[in-house]
């Protein structure tokens, strides 16, 4: 599967408004959810993109990219359990605990099969989730995705992330920052844990549901040799390199959105294409 570099042709027009935020609670585990959500607009057969974090993070670093989705489907940005406005789940943590949270959350969410989408560490919730509740998967989006079992020290994680930290746009990092924080470095490490034994690689195999894989071209975290493995590991995916870093999301918020419209166009499990 060969990897595609490329810039997004012109753009829909970016949503108005800010997107409703709530808090949802999961019917089954009784977790609590944050959700920022958006409309978009409104037409049938438009798709529905769910985006997941990272490690530490919070929804609010996908707000860029959000607005653009937003032009094409209804959006809904998470702060599972434990990150960002959702209190710590009593049940611990687990990659396969979070996959399941979400298993519970996309019905809520959609009426059918989502895009679902997810950065760092969330490329691995949603991956497992994809694995474990393949029919509220419509299409799998990886960015940025961890982690690499030949760096997957946390020594090694950490000076990947300083160097990338360094050269993000600054309030790319500071919301980083501020969410780390709010996150603590307890919870922190009580997850990092699970993300450095996960073999997102290996679970790939098992996903039927058409998964991009998008990475930065200078992120140090998720490097290219890693994304070709990825989405040759996966049953129908396609690498799609964009300039940036591990934050191309955010710094590449209109290019990233476009690769990822261009992608719910492919065709669904069951056959059927979701029409932008």
């Amino acid at each position: 599967m060969l990897p595609m570099t490329r810039r997004s042709p012109r753009r829909p027009r970016r949503a108005s408004g800010d997107g409703r935020v709530r808090e949802l609670l999961l019917p089954e585990s009784g977790a609590s959810v944050t959700v920022r959500s958006t409309p978009g607009p409104g037409t049938p057969d438009a798709p529905v993109f769910v985006l997941v974090h990272g490690i530490g993070m919070s929804h609010r670093y996908f707000d860029r990219m959000h607005a653009e989705l937003a032009a094409t489907g209804a959006v809904h940005s998470v702060d599972l359990p434990g990150f960002g406005r959702s209190p710590k789940p009593a049940d611990g943590v687990s990659i396969e605990q979070y996959a399941d949270y979400l298993g519970e959350l996309l019905p809520m969410l959609s009426g059918r099969p989502v895009v679902l989408v997810g950065h760092s560490m969330g490329a691995q919730f949603v991956t497992e989730t994809a694995v474990r509740h393949p029919t509220v998967v419509a299409h799998l989006v990886l960015i940025g995705g961890v982690t690499d079992p030949t760096r997957s020290s946390a020594l090694r994680q950490a000076l990947a992330l300083g160097r990338d930290t360094l050269k993000e746009p600054v309030n790319g990092t500071m919301i980083v920052v501020r969410d780390y924080l709010l996150c603590g470095p307890r919870w922190y490490l009580a997850t990092l844990r699970p993300m450095l034994a996960y073999r997102t690689d290996l679970r790939l195999r098992e996903v039927y549901a058409p998964t991009l894989v998008i990475r930065g071209e200078d992120d140090p975290v998720s490097r290219h040799d890693w994304g070709v493995h990825l989405a040759a590991q996966a049953t129908r995916g396609k690498l799609l390199e964009l300039p940036g870093r591990h934050l191309v999301h955010f710094s590449a918020a209109v290019d990233t959105a476009a690769g990822i419209r261009e992608y719910a166009r492919t065709a669904a499990p069951d056959g059927e294409p979701v029409t932008p």
